[in-house]
């Protein structure tokens, strides 16, 4: 069956049984909407609220908590008491789910609200009459009314043009208008940009106006049928939650292994079953940072929330941590390198010097500027808001906006010059005319196109070689350059052929057009090369535009390092992802090329992040470890595929969501390293006192209270610490790299043996001495002791973690909250020992004075081997730069 673009109008028209004079009737098209559907794209299935809630509990910690929960509870069901520790447990896991749960739908729903921004409507002819309508009720057989400024609300064959031309960079990627054509018929396949007689839904009418049949509506479409290709839902590893399921492992493991020795040992010393259920409850409360999700959920949040504040839209969550480890940025050129809006920025007449954009014209360069307003079709138009617009082909909006800027006015010019006739530029010319009348009597033939299509007058080869020489220099810096020639004529051809008038034109001047590079973008480029972060161009123009922007914007300083689709093509994937990062520049690529060169990247080991805007875009921001799409000109279609959203279309917005993304790394690695090093302590101490045939130096409801106001409270604020001016600084953190590179490990395991030393040690001096006359040595005491020890080593420790640095020089105002937090927590743990009611629901036991003095002794010493370490770690980071040995990136350099 042949494609509509293949069959002729009246076929067309046949098959849809439609007048295009009358349309469809009413009762007829509410037959079709019955049929056809409404005009949209399928939404994607939501998860329900049960699903969410199911997926979390994927979560190794969260499986080990509620397990411990449910021991725990069996326990208390069998003793008659002890129900709060379940409850406790209980809770967190609620907690826990109801953060990341909430988070999700909140993000559906920014993207929801973004969708309902705008409801496009149309014009159709139904009954005979012009109507407006909702695009979501156009029907196939519908006769659409389009003029520049509208949105095609669906594919569409075109009956009737007049100077019509459509954006179709959405689906294409190319950035040149598409000139219609409705005479045209095709036999065979021809590419989607070159059906010059077909318009496509979600595309924008730039000049003239048009009456189309639509052909397909809803998911028939070409935007639908891309929209179709995409996943149902995207199911990904981000490089934090393979690290996190790694940290999930250890921990399950150390728990595992931890609970077989105790069980081993315990029954070797013939201890009840039901007492090694509750060391083994215990074991399992110790071994899990039971506030480890909420705080890196909080973590994540938070990040969320600045990013938002500085125009990244974030989808889900988890793309803030991999925005972190981001070492390749593969940018769609136009609207995001680029201002996507065409601008003049050199022009030149004979005998005197180019002159761009930014300098004061007077005298020739005005009249220059006012031949070329003659010579255009753009108009002065107002948009839906009322304001002032320029409406028509990008290259004439850019030249009329120049004109206006400085000081033409266009509308007098154009009274003034009256146009009578008119011949239309096609592709196959490469020109148009246009003819005014001149005041002075007579007529002016303005001629505007490509150099080499005018006919000029002269005939003198060193005078036609000196031009050519300057339109070559125009070209060379990648200028679209348009060439004016003017003559006049005393009448008009007699017999109407008009394109008599276009011979023995003579030049008038040069005019060079671009879509100039974002200011920012290229001081964003340079932050992101110094980060160790490649910024990649990828873009549907010629190659010789892509180098030119590129070599502006810096991302490449010669000719090397550009290719193109056609080139693309012939590699097989093992030979792209050989030589890929050879290239910084694409041009002219498909869309399947994005998301070859997205996974080439990715199979180096890089983590990607791509932008786009189109609907050819969706795929490879799938494919991408981060889809960008653009929130002012994007699509629907990219942005369900994306993982963020940038609400003001900025490069520079990347870089900023890049600099919060390495913070919320920075702040998950101190949170991996605050809390293991608290969790495994407690594991350490309990095993010990196992092996030693001591009671148990902490209960599990102890233990909770550690691990919730000690390390939780805390902790939470250790999600909000500042960036380190220095982070823009480092390498990318490598996909494969571990929350331990770089010495962490080492000093986990050192740490975690003077905690646990301490809080052994704060227990056996409870246990076995008696330092007071009025206190006997017993367990309450010992465990007192052992729970403000452990409590209060860890709070400290929150502010040991900040950085590398002595904690004497950290800045209080970089995170008051976490001092306020921690003096907060430090004073609870005293009060809940001290204040007899509290003591009483807990265990604790009263203390004298001297068993204040040593639980604060013990304390400060894991805080004062940490420093001794930084201190050390700091001498030999200058003794090796003294000695031009370049210190290796590690967590030190947080």
């Amino acid at each position: 069956m042949a494609a509509n673009y293949q069959e002729t109008l009246g076929e067309i028209l046949k098959k849809n049984e439609v007048e295009p004079s009358v349309g469809l009737r009413s009762d007829e098209v509410s037959r079709r909407a019955l049929e056809f559907g409404r005009n949209e794209l399928k939404k994607r299935k939501r998860e329900s609220i049960f699903v969410k809630i199911a997926s979390q509990f994927k979560d190794v910690s969260v499986i080990i908590l509620l397990i411990a929960a449910i021991l725990s509870l069996a326990l208390a069901i069998k003793d008659g008491s002890g129900f709060i520790e379940p409850a406790v447990i209980f809770i967190i896991i609620g907690v826990n789910i109801f953060l990341a749960v909430s988070h999700e739908k909140s993000a559906e729903k920014a993207l929801e609200a973004l969708s309902a921004l705008s409801s496009p409507r149309c014009k159709v002819i139904r009954d005979g009459h012009v109507q407006e309508i909702d695009t979501t009720f156009v029907v196939p057989g519908d006769i659409l009314s389009l003029k520049a400024g509208d949105l095609v609300p669906a594919d569409a064959r075109i009956i009737k043009a007049d100077g019509f031309s459509v954006d179709e960079s959405s689906l294409t990627g190319e950035s040149e208008p598409s000139k219609k054509n409705p005479d045209a018929v095709f036999s065979g396949d021809v590419p989607l940009g070159d059906r010059v007689n077909m318009m496509y839904s979600s595309c924008l009418v730039l000049t003239g106006n048009a009456t189309a049949i639509v052909t397909e509506t809803g998911m028939r479409t070409e935007i639908g049928k891309i929209a179709g290709f995409l996943s149902e839902k995207k199911r990904y590893q981000t490089p934090l939650q393979v690290r996190l399921d790694k940290v999930g492992r250890m921990i399950c493991g150390l728990a595992i292994m931890s609970s077989i020795a105790l069980l081993t040992v315990g029954l070797m010393q013939e201890h009840d079953f039901w007492h090694l259920a509750l060391v083994a409850v215990t074991l399992a409360v110790a071994a899990v940072p039971e506030t480890l999700s909420l705080i890196v959920t909080l973590t994540l949040t938070h990040g969320v929330k600045k990013m938002a504040r500085k125009n990244a839209l974030i989808l889900k969550i988890q793309a803030v941590e991999t925005l972190g480890s981001t070492s390749v940025i593969c940018s769609d050129k136009t609207g995001t390198l680029t201002m996507n809006k065409m601008a003049v920025k050199r022009l030149w007449i004979q005998e005197k010097d180019a002159i761009d954009d930014a300098a004061d014209f007077s005298g020739d360069y005005l009249g220059l500027l006012e031949k070329f307003v003659l010579a255009s079709n753009a108009a002065l138009g107002v948009d839906n808001a009322g304001s002032s617009k320029i409406i028509g082909d990008p290259t004439e909006t850019a030249i009329l906006r120049l004109a206006r800027e400085k000081g033409v006015d266009i509308e007098a010019v154009r009274t003034r010059y009256k146009k009578v006739a008119e011949i239309p530029f096609s592709s196959a010319r490469k020109m148009m005319t246009a003819i005014v009348e001149d005041p002075d009597g007579g007529y002016i033939v303005f001629t505007k196109g490509a150099f080499d299509r005018i006919p000029f007058g002269h005939t003198d080869k060193n005078y036609m070689r000196d031009l050519e020489d300057v339109h070559n220099s125009f070209a060379k810096d990648a200028l679209r350059v348009l060439t004016l020639a003017a003559k006049k004529i005393d009448e008009l051809p007699a017999d109407g052929n008009l394109e008599e008038v276009e011979t023995g034109l003579e030049f008038k001047g040069f005019v060079g057009i671009i879509d100039p590079p974002r200011e920012e973008a290229g001081e964003s480029i340079r932050r992101a090369k110094h980060a160790g972060i490649r910024t990649i161009m990828i873009t549907g123009d010629h190659a010789a535009t892509a180098r030119a922007i590129a070599r502006q914007l810096g991302i490449i300083f010669a000719d090397e390092g550009v290719i193109t689709g056609q080139q693309l093509s012939g590699m097989t994937e093992e030979e792209l992802a050989n030589s890929i990062e050879f290239y910084s520049v694409y041009a002219r690529v498909s869309p399947e090329d994005k998301i070859r060169i997205v996974k080439a990247w990715q199979s180096r080991g890089e983590v990607v992040a791509m932008t786009g805007d189109g609907v050819n875009d969706a795929p490879a921001l799938e494919a991408a470890d981060v889809g960008v799409a653009m929130g002012i000109n994007g699509t629907e279609v990219s942005k369900s595929a994306a993982a963020m959203i940038l609400m003001d279309d900025k490069f520079s917005t990347i870089i900023e969501a890049v600099v919060e993304g390495r913070n919320v790394f920075s702040n998950i690695r101190k949170l991996i390293y605050f809390l293991l090093v608290c969790n495994i302590s407690e594991i350490v101490a309990m095993l010990f006192a196992q092996f030693m045939n001591w009671p148990l130096p902490l209960t599990p409801m102890m233990l909770l209270l550690i691990n919730v106001l000690g390390d939780g409270v805390p902790g939470m604020a250790l999600s909000k610490e500042v960036s380190d001016e220095r982070i823009m600084s480092r390498k990318p953190i490598e996909r494969e790299e571990s929350f331990f590179a770089g010495g962490l490990m080492e000093v986990i395991i050192q740490q975690t043996f003077v905690f646990a030393l301490v809080t052994l040690g704060a227990f056996a001096i409870g246990y076995n001495y008696r330092i007071h006359p009025g206190y006997a040595p017993s367990v309450e005491i010992a465990r007192t002791m052992a729970f403000l020890v452990t409590g209060w080593t860890s709070i400290l420790h929150a502010l040991t973690v900040r950085s590398r640095s002595s904690i004497v020089k950290y800045r209080i105002k970089d995170n008051p909250q976490l001092y306020l937090n921690c003096l907060i927590m430090f004073l609870a743990f005293g009060l809940l020992v001290a204040f007899p009611p509290f003591a009483g629901i807990f265990g604790f036991a009263a203390l004298s004075g001297m068993h204040w003095l040593v639980v604060l002794g013990l304390t400060m010493l894991p805080t004062l081997v940490a420093e001794y370490g930084k201190f050390w770690d700091a001498l030999k980071f200058k003794t090796m730069e003294r000695n031009r040995v370049k210190p290796f990136q590690s967590y030190r350099d947080e």
